[in-house]
């Protein structure tokens, strides 16, 4: 009978996991049909670096540009229905932790979220308009670009979604650092290293092969590495000034009972 529970409780584990796998799709899925009604405005946006320096983009296939628009819109749709992806897992999770898990967990969804769109739209308007105006000018006047509209967007979500991921580090740093996994002492020994993955990293997930992109996408990572660093240093800090407490506490207690 306990064996046929717990295939029981299994089943039911798997079920909810079903769940909230379909309520994620769909929850995207309905959002990327309204973005597409929207679709038009959202490209003027993303095309402003071109547009804004005189720049026209063009389509080379006669489906190109209906799944262009189809492709940002599921890409909207996505980072539209975050918070929803991000509430199913809080609730498929949240059932298996313990009361004070429960709110580091609940603030760890509610920041990463914050930290994922704060990253996608930072890397839009503080690197990515300027990289593209850069690169535009820096062609010349003797060459003419000719831009297709799949290749530019394809760039863009290839640009944009890496910053969301990176924005993440300090948050998972300071969780480390509250676990005790990591110190400011191995990051700060280990920043050439760290320069160098950095480095790999963004050559690796920049589309183009050019040094200038990867210098533009490399720097406000290594950024993110020295505050991450300082935020760790801060949270070892806070955690040797709890430590020491405790153990005066427990000094005085003992101290208290042999009185």
């Amino acid at each position: 009978m306990a064996k046929k529970t717990e295939e029981m409780s299994i089943i039911e584990h798997l079920e909810e996991l079903r769940r909230v796998l379909i309520i994620s799709i769909l929850g995207t899925f309905v959002l990327a049909v309204a973005a597409y009604f929207y679709i038009d405005k959202i490209l003027a946006v993303l095309l402003e670096p071109l547009t804004s320096s005189g720049n026209k983009i063009i389509f080379t296939g006669v489906t190109e540009a209906f799944f262009v628009k189809i492709k940002l819109s599921v890409f909207i749709g996505f980072l539209a229905a975050l918070p929803v992806i991000l509430w199913q897992v809080w609730s498929f999770i949240i059932p298996a932790l313990k009361k004070n898990e429960r709110f580091y967990f609940t603030l760890f969804v509610v920041l990463s979220f914050i930290c994922f769109i704060g990253g996608i739209v930072f890397s839009f308007f503080g690197v990515y308009r300027l990289g593209v105006m850069f690169m535009l000018r820096f062609a010349g006047p003797e060459l003419v670009p000719m831009l297709t509209i799949d290749k530019y967007i394809s760039f863009t979500i290839t640009f944009l979604l890496p910053f969301g991921l990176v924005f993440e580090l300090p948050l998972i740093s300071f969780i480390l650092a509250r676990l005790e996994l990591i110190n400011y002492r191995f990051l700060a020994k280990n920043r050439r290293y760290a320069l160098l993955i950095i480095v790999v990293a963004a050559a690796v997930l920049t589309p183009t092969p050019d040094v200038i992109t990867c210098l533009i996408v490399s720097g406000p990572m290594y950024l993110l590495y020295e505050a991450s660093a300082w935020i760790v240093r801060i949270v070892e800090r806070g955690t040797a000034r709890r430590k020491r407490r405790e153990e005066l506490a427990e000094l005085a207690g003992a101290r208290a009972a042999d009185t």
